[in-house]
This record gives C-alpha cells, structure tokens and sequence, in this order.
C-alpha cells in the first residue's frame, strides 16, 4: 500500500469515526449493509474508469451505456423471455463492443478520447430513449428470477453480493494492472505514449483492450444496477455515475495526465464518496449538494494531485542537485 493509499484509508476512518459520533445509526448492520452494497456497483464502475484513465483517457458515456444496457438486459429476461444466463453474456458482449468502438475511434482515427465519449454519451442515452420510446423498462408484477436475483442483489452471510463481486473483480484487476506485462504497458503509455511506441510496445492495441476491459465492467455494473432498481427510466437512469467513477479514480490517486494509480487506490476512493454519501443523508444535508460535494472532491483530488507531482518533482531535482555536488567535492 502506498503513501496515498494510507493517508485516504487513514481519512475514511477518520470521517467514518466523526459521522458515527455524530450520528450512531452510521454504524448499524442495515446501514453498513446498505453502504457495502453501494459500493460494490460504483466500485465495478470506478475500476473499469481507471483502466481508461491510466492510459491518459477518459470515459464518459459510462452513465448512458448503463442506462442503454440495463434497459436491454430487463427487456431481454422480462419482455423476451430471453434466458438470462444468455442475456447476462450478450450484455457483456455488447459493453466490450462499446468499448472496442471507442479504443478504435481513438487510436486509429485518432480522435480525442473527451470526444468520442462525450458523443456516446448522447448517442447511448437517446438510444436507450428511442428504445424505450422514452418510456419505462421494469419487470411485471410477480416476476421474478431467483438466481440471478440473488447473484446481484442478494446477500451471503449478511454481505451484499456485489460488494463480493467487486472484492473478486479487484483482486483479478490488481493482478493485470500490478503484475502483469499488460499492467506495465498501460502505465508506460499514461507517462509517455511516444516512447512506449518507439521502444516496441503496441500502443493502440494496448489502449482498446483498457477501453474493452471498462465496457466490459461498465455493462456488468449496469446489470446489478438493473437488478437493483428494478426499473429503468433511460432519461434519468446512471445520470452522473461517469463523475463517480471519476472522482473515485481521482481520489485513488490515478492523475487524469495517466500513468499513475493503484487499484487499492481506486477503492478507497469508491468507499470515500459512498461514506460522504451517507454523510449527507445521516446528517440530514438536503440531497440537492450532493452533487455540490461531489464537485467540491474531485477540485480537491485535482489539486492535491497536481501539487504532490510539483513537490515531487522539487524534491527530485533538490536530490539530483546533492548527489552533483557531492560528486564535484569528491572529485
């Protein structure tokens, strides 16, 4: 865990020990529960973002493609009658063909990343509406599917299972971004792009795989978010959720210049805006500031960011400036 990882883990138990003595109903197995269960779906979200944001990208249809494919799951199960194990693939499939468009229209059209994911973000979303002929997907009365049921929305030993799924999800994640060939490649190309190219790695293949892995994430999220809802409203439905994803790559330490992150990082920043979440609804904050505070984080990862790469880069240069006079005194 690095310096960064510490000093946010160090800063949700520090606000987390405030909003519990402040209100104690923060601390209750309902409200974890419920917290957990949050952070499980926005986590899958943040992590797929960061993948993106490594490489010195930024996805932002993340909101309209979990609109667009929720929408499609429900129709799929509750409409057609569609199996949804067969649904739950074809989904999946569809995020990676989003995110295959997206990769390819920046690498080899070279299109600016901010973009190509700003037009998906209209195009998914009035599709979604189109779809729907901007109307409501949500099963019948009485319909149900146990096992996908309790997959996504369910609990084990009072756990939520998204939450379950994000810890698993995580785990596979660290290992391709900490201990892998590929991991090492996305964090060369965020640094410097020309000279990952000149020094014989395959940039563009590497950038469309990132952006394949986060429309992979971003449609499964979109199924649990499905399965938590229940009922979809395309003009409104995952309405921001790209600035969650965001902020919590931000907090987690990935600089939105690229090359820079860890996915405990990530993480934490996922449990940290849940927690302000919580905060606000525990402490009674009119729900309208929601976004105000969401704001007011990413400024502030922005800047803590921005600045701890200026101290860096100080300290490197005062270091380099000793070690070349103490070699001159020597000589």
């Amino acid at each position: 865990m690095s310096k960064k990882d510490l000093g946010l883990l160090i800063l949700i138990l520090v606000v987390g020990a405030i909003v519990a003595i402040i209100n104690p109903r923060f601390l209750l197995p309902i409200n974890l529960a419920n917290t957990s269960n949050l952070i499980g779906l926005f986590g899958i979200l943040s992590i797929g973002q960061a993948f993106v944001i490594i490489t010195g990208g930024i996805e932002l249809s993340v909101g309209s493609v979990v609109a667009l494919l929720g929408t499609l799951f429900i129709d799929f199960i509750a409409v057609r009658g569609m199996g949804w194990p067969v649904a739950f693939v074809l989904i999946l499939v569809l995020g990676a063909i989003i995110g295959l468009a997206h990769g390819w229209l920046i690498t080899r059209l070279k299109l600016q990343p901010f973009v190509v994911t700003l037009c998906g973000l209209l195009i998914y979303r009035g599709i979604a509406r189109f779809y729907t002929g901007d109307g409501t997907a949500g099963f019948a009365f009485g319909q149900n599917f146990p096992d996908l049921e309790f997959l996504t929305a369910g609990r084990s030993y009072g756990v939520p299972n998204s939450f379950i799924a994000l810890i698993v999800i995580s785990i596979v994640m660290w290992v391709v971004l900490h201990r892998s060939v590929f991991g090492r490649y996305l964090y060369a190309i965020g640094k410097n792009e020309e000279a990952a190219k000149y020094s014989g790695i395959r940039t563009g293949r590497v950038v469309i795989a990132a952006y394949v892995i986060c429309g992979v994430l971003t449609a499964l999220s979109a199924i649990y978010f499905a399965m938590y809802t229940r009922s979809i409203s395309p003009a409104s439905h995952g309405q921001f959720y790209e600035l969650y994803a965001i902020a919590a790559a931000v907090l987690g330490g990935f600089s939105l210049r690229g090359g820079e992150g860890s996915l405990i990082g990530v993480i934490l920043g996922t449990v940290l805006l849940q927690e302000l979440q919580n905060l606000v609804n525990l402490l009674g904050i009119p729900s309208s500031l929601n976004f105000a505070v969401m704001g007011g984080v990413i400024l502030i990862g922005v800047l803590v960011d921005q600045q701890w790469g200026v101290f860096r880069e100080r300290r490197l240069m005062v270091d380099a400036t000793r070690k070349s006079a103490a070699g001159a005194a020597a000589e």
